[in-house]
């Protein structure tokens, strides 16, 4: 069966004067994607799509090395657009994220609303999967519409209980019928 791989950067160097699209992936964040990106789980991508974000960016050329695979690029696979607010402490970012998933037809003080983004992430990876000839097929974005993709995939309502529990994870999905195989796990 091939497979639909959904992952998330890792942890990123958080500089609040830089705009977020903009970071990077910690030193830390690296380390665990390029432990990742030797490991059995990608041993029969063909393929690695990614968000235009900095740190996506940075995890793709990561996973890719070992394999000498081509990154390409989608900017519809970036995070929701929370650029009307910038940097967020994160006390803060976290109340906001609570309200852009527990409300998702309301925007966050600007922000893409959670079904707006959701249909983005969607259209993008069912685009992607179209020309897809390889064998398995990864794709590298961000918690929240990683998220709300798996959501989409599953039938399940927009919720954040569905969100993983930190930077640095992902999902399979049966490539064929799109239906998630799993949820969230650890690169670790």
């Amino acid at each position: 069966m091939q497979k639909l791989l959904i992952i998330s950067h890792p942890e990123v160097a958080i500089t609040p004067d830089v705009p977020v699209t903009d970071w990077g992936l910690s030193e830390i964040g690296r380390r665990r994607a390029a432990a990742f990106a030797t490991g059995e789980i990608l041993s029969k991508v063909t393929q690695i799509w990614t968000s235009t974000e900095q740190k996506a960016r940075d995890t793709a050329e990561i996973l890719a090395a070992p394999r000498n695979l081509p990154v390409n690029q989608n900017a519809a696979l970036g995070e929701n657009n929370r650029s009307a607010t910038g940097f967020l402490p994160r006390d803060a970012f976290e109340a906001a994220a609570d309200a852009f998933f527990a409300h998702p037809d309301i925007s966050f003080h600007g922000w893409e609303t959670a079904v707006e983004a959701q249909q983005r992430i969607h259209r993008a990876t069912i685009s992607i999967i179209e020309i897809h000839d390889g064998n398995d097929l990864a794709i590298v974005t961000h918690g929240a519409v990683g998220t709300l993709l798996w959501c989409a995939l599953s039938g399940y309502p927009i919720d954040r209980k569905y969100d993983q529990p930190s930077q640095g994870h992902y999902w399979q999905a049966d490539l064929k019928s799109h239906k998630p195989l799993t949820g969230w796990c650890s690169l670790d």
